[in-house]
Formats: C-alpha cells, sequence, structure tokens
C-alpha cells in the first residue's frame, strides 16, 4: 500500500511556457539517475509539456494530478495550472504566457499552505510577460514575498563552492553607493547567517563581507562607506554573536570562500556576487529565497528564449535545485 504524505510533494512551476522552463523540467523528470526522497509535482500546462516532449522526442507519460492524490511512479505528474490549447511559438511570450506563468506560481504557493506540498522549486519567468499581465512584481522573490506575507526576505545564490547573499539586487550601479548603509549590510549578514543555520544545518556559520570599493576602500582613498557603514555594521554583527569577518577587497573575498575559510559572502551588489557565483557553478548553481515560511529553490538561469524548443537546454541547475530544496526541507525539520 502507497502511503499518502504530502510532505514528500515537492512543486516544481513550469516557468514561461514558450522558455526552457518545459523542457529542462522534462530532461530532469526522464533521466534515470534522478533519484530522490522527494516526488516533483509539476504547476504547469500538461499541453505544453506534451507538445515539447513530442518535439524533442522525450519518452515519458504525462499524468494529470489532483490535491490529495499520491503522484504516481514513472510519469511526469502535472497540476494543471493553464490550457494555452497550442497558443504559443517557443521563445515569444506574451500577455497569455505572463498570466500562465504567474497562476502557477500562485497556485503553488496555495498547494504548499494546505499541507500539499513540502517546498517549490522554480523555473525560469520573464518579467516584462509578468508585469504586462498585470503582476506588478519586480521578479519571482518579490512575489513569493508577497504571496507569503514575508517582509524579511534576500536571495542567495549556492552551489557547492560558493554561496553569496546581495545588500542590493536589481539596482543600477549609479544607486548602489547611497544604497550602502549599516543598517542594510547588518540585515543581510544576519538572514544570512540565519539561513546558514536553519536551512543548511551549519551550526556555526562563517561569513565574510565583501567591500563596496576597490581595494575595500584603501582606508578611504578610493571611497568611505567602507569606513562609514560596512565596517560600523560587521562590528555590530559580531557584538551580537555572528562570525563574520571584513569587509575584504572585492577581489580576493571569493577566492577564500571557495578555499574553506567562509560559508557565504554578503556582497554589496548584484554582479559584484554573481560574476563569480557564474563563473564556478554557471550550470549547476542554485538561487535559493531566504527568509520565506516556505522553502524555495529557482534555477540561476533564465528563460533562454534564444534556445527555446531546440533540445540543447541543460536542466542541471533544476536538478540541482531539486536536491537543494529537499536538502532545506530536511533540516528545517530537524529545528
Amino acid at each position: 500500500m502507497i502511503c499518502r504524505d504530502p510532505q514528500k510533494n515537492i512543486a516544481i512551476t513550469m516557468g514561461c511556457p514558450v522558455g526552457i522552463g518545459p523542457e529542462i523540467i522534462l530532461r530532469f523528470m526522464a533521466d534515470p539517475a534522478m533519484k530522490s526522497d522527494y516526488r516533483p509535482v509539476v504547476i504547469g500546462d500538461p499541453g505544453v509539456l506534451a507538445r515539447c516532449a513530442s518535439d524533442l522526442g522525450i519518452d515519458l507519460d504525462i499524468c494529470l494530478w489532483q490535491p490529495g492524490q499520491v503522484p504516481k511512479d514513472g510519469c511526469l505528474n502535472v497540476f494543471s495550472g493553464s490550457d494555452l490549447a497550442g497558443n504559443h511559438q517557443w521563445g515569444q511570450p506574451g500577455l497569455h504566457t505572463g498570466r500562465a506563468m504567474g497562476e502557477y506560481i500562485e497556485q503553488a504557493v496555495k498547494l504548499i499552505f494546505a499541507g500539499e506540498m513540502a517546498g517549490l522549486v522554480t523555473c525560469p519567468i520573464t518579467k516584462s510577460a509578468l508585469n504586462k499581465a498585470g503582476y506588478i512584481y519586480p521578479g519571482h522573490t518579490e512575489m513569493l514575498a508577497f504571496l507569503c506575507d514575508a517582509p524579511d526576505y534576500a536571495m542567495m545564490m549556492a552551489g557547492n563552492k560558493l554561496r553569496v547573499t546581495l545588500v542590493t539586487i536589481h539596482e543600477g550601479m549609479a544607486a548602489v553607493p547611497r544604497l550602502i548603509d549599516r543598517a542594510g549590510v547588518l540585515r543581510m549578514i544576519k538572514i544570512t547567517g540565519r539561513a546558514l543555520r536553519v536551512d543548511f544545518g551549519i551550526s556555526h556559520p562563517r561569513i565574510a563581507v565583501a567591500g563596496l570599493n576597490p581595494h575595500a576602500g584603501e582606508a578611504g582613498m578610493f571611497g568611505d562607506e567602507e569606513i562609514s557603514e560596512i565596517s560600523p555594521a560587521i562590528a555590530e554583527a559580531v557584538a551580537q554573536g555572528w562570525d563574520v569577518q571584513g569587509p575584504f577587497p572585492p577581489d580576493t573575498v571569493f577566492n577564500k570562500a571557495v578555499a574553506g575559510q567562509f560559508d557565504a559572502v554578503v556582497c554589496m551588489y548584484h554582479d559584484q556576487g554573481l560574476i563569480p557565483f557564474k563563473l564556478l557553478h554557471f550550470e549547476d548553481g542554485v538561487n535559493v529565497t531566504l527568509g520565506l515560511p516556505i522553502v524555495r529553490t529557482s534555477v540561476d538561469h533564465g528563460t533562454a528564449y534564444d534556445i527555446a524548443g531546440q533540445g540543447i537546454a541543460n536542466p542541471a541547475s533544476l536538478a540541482a535545485a531539486f536536491r537543494l530544496a529537499g536538502e532545506i526541507v530536511q533540516n528545517r525539520k530537524r529545528r
């Protein structure tokens, strides 16, 4: 007799229906090496997935799943979140695809809060189509924070060699210096430390903080943000019991982390953290949303419209995101 345990189900949202989301899901599920204690349930469009499987010659049965059911072994279990009825072309997003990808996210969160899923893995969306469909969020992270009523959230990029978090995310470079303040840096140190403890099971996390300027400001010669904002935040975090060091020159701190001296690096802006991260983890990196009451991981790449439907998308990041989601679920259960 199969035991129904919804806390073994992990939702995978299909992302943009005309991006590479459908393909990486199919390739991930068709891989015989894909073994997990958790059962994936896709929130998406069965018709799009069936067409993609046919186009790419992937032999995989698609089974419709409903809340209360045990996902069937040996097939792709799908909770139908849209019906585009063939009204889509690979690489051509629009209002209909934007509405669909937003609905997948909403439905997945509802299923988690209803106790049907233990966590969520998201495939890539396009922000412009999401906004065109009436969703006002800059992206996945902000939408999930709103749906989960979680005001204190952050993005971590995680791999087996490097983890980074960001004090500022999608901001123009000209705006970054004025957005770096003591409170923001301290907040990111603390949310990073809590996530390393709770989600990654690291009892004594070691955190490095990158400076904003070359040579971490060189004692104020190249900028004073390290002196006025970043160093005081680090000192306050240390006073609160966190093992945190810095600010380090940005051109050396990542080497220290990869060498095993630190469990994560707090970065000041988007590209400071993501350039070294993607250099190391371009194919297997995972985007983790910190501070949510639910477990959420994501691929670390975009919709890749230029290769959608061509059969060359790599599912490695999705496989890593699914594996990490299961690990975080387990670590949270142990708390």
